[in-house]
């Protein structure tokens, strides 16, 4: 089930979710506004490979908006910072922005219980967008679970992007053992 927008508030009084900085516009009827920070990231090689750790460049989005690129992975970053304690957080592109031809989320839309950190963006667009930081750029939709939860996401040892960050993380998959 979905939390309505008084039950989000009512998560948030409680302390079972947190968003910095909250701001009540941004809260809509079942989900929450969240926005594009200043930091973009690129990868320096075009070709990727999955067991290595992929090097990105860094970009600070100007005050007069970037131009994004088709064919190009950009790596966003939400300006809020989330913690999800008793529910699982989902990001989706607004409606807004998927009517430019921008597509947030390659496949990585759902959090886990227990995430606690901004959201890395896998931006990409089907023409060039310029894009600016600040600008609404997804929203946050929190479900009930079922039942008792044993291993939160901050506390997985094997947990990759637990660190605070309010720059986008690279894809930490040379991590695992495959």
């Amino acid at each position: 089930m979905i939390l309505s927008d008084l039950k989000i508030l009512e998560e948030i009084a409680h302390g079972s979710i947190l968003i910095e900085p909250f701001d009540r516009q941004n809260l809509g009827s079942n989900s929450y506004d969240v926005h594009l920070g200043r930091y973009l990231a690129v990868y320096k090689n075009r070709e990727l490979d999955a067991r290595q750790h992929n090097i990105v460049d860094e970009i600070i989005i100007p005050v007069e908006g970037y131009v994004i690129q088709p064919n190009t992975i950009y790596l966003g970053v939400t300006e809020e910072y989330t913690e999800t304690h008793k529910h699982v957080p989902f990001l989706e592109g607004k409606s807004s922005v998927g009517r430019l031809g921008i597509d947030i989320h390659a496949t990585a839309g759902k959090g886990d219980v227990g995430f606690c950190n901004t959201w890395t963006l896998e931006i990409s667009c089907v023409q060039p967008v310029r894009i600016y930081a600040g600008m609404p750029i997804g929203q946050l939709i929190y479900f009930e679970i079922s039942g008792e939860v044993e291993n939160l996401y901050k506390h997985k040892p094997n947990a990759k992007y637990t660190e605070r960050s309010l720059k986008p993380v690279e894809s930490m998959m040379w991590k695992n053992n495959f």
